[in-house]
Parts: structure tokens; sequence; C-alpha cells
């Protein structure tokens, strides 16, 4: 399975406290936080396998959602629908990603949507009926 050089994810919720506790478990750094880094902005840096990831988290970045960065491949996650069902089941909210690397001529509207009861499939984002 390929490996994504970066991890991004769109929540529902951007509930810092419970995005914090979930990553220090699913990446095993209890050291890690999540500091405010201007308006509706935090980032934070946790260690894994002794390399740096830097996430970044945006507060209602698109349509409500927040979005969660991880800038790095050595996330647990091998790929951002990996990572969205892994928070979906542990935020317990809407999670959406892309559907894979984006290449050239690839609809950008097009995103992979994950339910919290385990649902999934391929929504149109924005949603043209709105």
């Amino acid at each position: 399975m390929q490996r994504f050089p970066d991890i991004e994810i769109y929540l529902a919720q951007a509930d810092v406290d419970a995005i914090t506790a979930w990553l220090r478990e699913a990446l095993d750094d209890d050291a890690l936080t999540l500091a405010r880094s201007g308006k509706g902005i935090w980032r934070g840096k946790a260690t894994r396998e002794a390399r740096p990831i830097n996430i970044m988290l945006v507060e209602r970045a698109a349509d409500h959602f927040a979005s969660l960065w991880f800038d790095c491949d050595a996330t647990p996650w091998p790929r951002d629908t990996d990572c969205a069902r892994d928070a979906a089941a542990q935020l317990g909210c809407e999670a959406r990603c892309s559907l894979g690397g984006w290449q050239p001529g690839d609809d950008p509207d097009r995103f992979w949507q994950v339910l919290p009861e385990g649902q999934e499939g391929t929504i149109d984002w924005p949603d043209p009926g709105q």
C-alpha cells in the first residue's frame, strides 16, 4: 500500500481537547499538545518512530469543518482515508478527506465521507445543491 507524504482530513467537530487526546494515543506521544497559533489555528508536534510530525488544526476551514493536517509520512495511517476512518470512530464525528493523491484532471470537489457509525462513500463537496 502506498504511503502518502502527508495526511489531511476534515472534521465536523473541532473539539481541541478530544482531538489532542486521540492524537496522543494514536501517535503514542503523551507529550503532544496543540497550542493556539492564531485565530482558530492550532499547531503541535509529535514524535513517532524518532521522526517529527508537524500538526496543524484549522477550525472552520471549509463549510464548518476543521482541517487536520500532518506534515509527515510517519503517522500510523498510510492514507488520508485510513486517518478519516480512525478519527470518525474515535471522535464520534463525521470526517472527510480527498479520494487519494490528487492528479491534474481529477475532480477537486469529490471527497470521501466517513460517518461515525461506519458508513462511508464518495460525496461532492461542496454540495452543488446548496
